[in-house]
This record gives structure tokens, C-alpha cells and sequence, in this order.
């Protein structure tokens, strides 16, 4: 019988640690979320205005909520509800004790399972820059920049340099098309590529694929994933969309056990946790399943040298 979504990638232990720090805010680069959800209650998304006081999307930050067709909207709560739902919902967040950050970047995106939203590279980057500056620790991408591959992407370029140079760790999509080939997001040395894997824990192949996916990327589950959608029932999608929140997830919970812990070291440990099924070298553009608990053991035993006569990993927090 196929696990659980957090059991498939042994993320169940390292949630029993606790639900994260306030310390740690996550970036959901996405559509617009729901703030009103009472799964939130206790812990609301921030949102992050620009200097006009807009939400990314032309509206009074924070003012937003889904309506049933509003497809965008439904995106970003979906994404939100993965990282910081409560632990008691029948669809729990992986670190709900992290700050949540939202950068609504558009006002209408497909929401289908097999397509992630688009949006222009340019405001993709200056969301980037928005949320690094912001405190941002970590970045959720659940999104594709809307033109080809190569044409305008000199700001998004720099902008995941910016977020490289301040220790922000971003985590992307590698989309849906069930392409090989790379974008700006997945081609950057410093992101995270997240593939799609099914309930019983093989790849999907609707996932984009490459060898610089392969080499830095890992897979998460991305089969049928339920989280909020607009009403009392969960919305259910499929994709590289759902997937990358269990590897934000997986880097927030660790920043947050680990605090000395450097981006490249936490980094290192999340992208490197799937090798030994790969018999500890990357030779194909399919990435490894993510191990969040192996992360977790990677991260203390490279660690434990250097730390010795140090207190051990800090507790998570309490849980919610």
C-alpha cells in the first residue's frame, strides 16, 4: 500500500521534532493566499507589499481571499497550507512554526494538475529580491517564469545571485512538461530543482528532467497531494508544484534544529539525502527521492565534529 506523502520522503520523525522556528520565514513566491483559513489561525501568512502598499497583484496587501474560481488564489493557499497549516488539520503543515512570507506575483494562473502558474521573469525576480530582503531564509517556487528559456532573464539571473549571496536556499518546480531541458530556475547553481514522484515512490513522468536536475534535484511526492483548497473541502493537485513544499518544508525544519547550521551545509545535507540509491553518484537526470531524516543524520554527523562539547540540536519548537 503506498505511504503517506510525509512517510514516502521520512518526513514524519522530523516533524515529531517540532514545527519549526519563528526565527525561520519561508518565502511562498505564488498567487495570492487565504489568509481567513482558520487552519492558519494563531499564525497568518505575512504579506509582503511593495512600496505602494500593493500585494504584487495590483490589490491592497493582505485584502485578497479565494473565491472558487479564483484560480491563482487557490494555487497559493494550496502551497501556504503544505508549509503552515496546522499539525491538527487533516491536512497538516510540515513547519507551521516558521514565519510564513507571501509575494503574490499574478492575478490569474492556471491552477490545472499538470501545469504549474507562469509568470514574467521580471517580476518573478523583483518578488525574489522583495522576500531575500525581507528576512527570507528559504524560497518556495512553485511557479515557471512565462517566457522561453534564454529570452529575458538577466534580472531573474541576478535576482537568484542576490538570494545565493545573502544564504537564501530556493527550492523550485522543475515544471510539468515532461521535457528534458533547463530553464533559469533549475539551471542555477544555487536552487534546488524538485521533481515529481508518485504515491508509491517512482518518478512521474510529467516532470521536466535534465542533468542539471538530476545532479542538484531531488523528488518529492507530487501525486494527487491535498492541502487547503477555497471551501471545507482540500483541494488535491498534482505536479512539480506539490512537490517542491516538502523539500521548503524539509530545509525550514532544518535551519531550525540546526541554528549554526551555514545554506551551503543544509543545503548539501537535503540534496545529497536520496544518493545511496543512486549509489552515491548523480550519472542520470532523474534526482534521487528526498530523505528528510537522512538529511537530518547527514546534517548531525557532519556537524558533530566541530560541535563537540556543544549543546546538541535545538528542539523545533512546540508543536501546534
Amino acid at each position: 500500500m503506498p505511504a503517506s506523502p510525509y512517510e514516502l520522503v521520512r518526513l514524519t520523525p522530523l516533524m515529531r521534532r517540532g514545527p519549526g522556528r519563528p526565527g525561520i520565514s519561508v518565502a511562498v513566491i505564488d498567487g495570492a493566499v487565504a489568509r481567513d483559513r482558520p487552519e492558519f489561525a494563531g499564525r497568518r501568512p505575512v504579506v509582503l507589499a511593495d512600496a505602494g502598499g500593493t500585494d504584487g497583484t495590483g490589490g491592497a496587501a493582505g485584502a485578497r481571499s479565494c473565491g472558487r474560481g479564483d484560480v491563482s488564489c487557490l494555487h497559493g493557499t494550496f502551497v501556504a497550507g503544505l508549509l503552515g497549516a496546522r499539525r491538527s488539520c487533516a491536512t497538516p503543515g510540515i513547519c507551521p512554526g516558521c514565519t510564513l512570507l507571501v509575494r503574490p506575483i499574478f492575478a490569474a494562473a492556471g491552477a490545472g494538475t499538470r501545469s504549474a502558474p507562469a509568470a514574467r521573469a521580471e517580476e518573478l525576480a523583483a518578488a525574489i529580491v522583495r522576500s531575500v530582503d525581507a528576512g527570507a531564509r528559504v524560497l518556495n517556487l512553485s511557479v515557471a517564469p512565462a517566457q522561453p528559456s534564454g529570452s529575458g532573464h538577466r534580472a531573474l539571473e541576478e535576482a537568484l545571485d542576490h538570494a545565493a549571496g545573502r544564504g537564501v536556499i530556493t527550492v523550485v518546480a522543475a515544471g510539468n512538461q515532461g521535457a528534458v531541458g533547463t530553464s533559469v530556475l533549475t539551471r542555477h547553481p544555487w536552487t534546488i530543482p524538485v521533481v515529481a514522484y508518485d504515491a508509491r515512490g517512482r518518478p512521474m513522468g510529467l516532470s521536466n528532467l535534465s542533468g542539471a536536475i538530476g545532479t542538484r534535484g531531488v523528488g518529492a511526492p507530487g501525486e494527487r497531494v491535498m492541502s487547503l483548497g477555497a471551501g471545507a473541502r482540500p483541494l488535491v493537485l498534482t505536479g512539480t508544484s506539490a512537490a517542491t513544499p516538502f523539500v521548503t518544508g524539509t530545509v525550514a525544519l532544518l535551519l531550525s534544529e540546526f541554528p549554526d547550521a551555514s545554506a551551503a551545509e543544509v543545503r548539501a545535507a537535503v540534496v545529497g539525502s536520496g544518493r545511496a540509491a543512486l549509489g552515491g553518484s548523480r550519472r542520470t537526470v532523474v534526482p534521487p527521492l528526498l530523505d528528510a531524516w537522512g538529511a537530518r543524520s547527514a546534517l548531525l554527523t557532519a556537524r558533530r565534529p566541530r560541535s563537540a562539547g556543544r549543546r546538541a540540536p535545538a528542539p523545533l519548537g512546540r508543536s501546534q
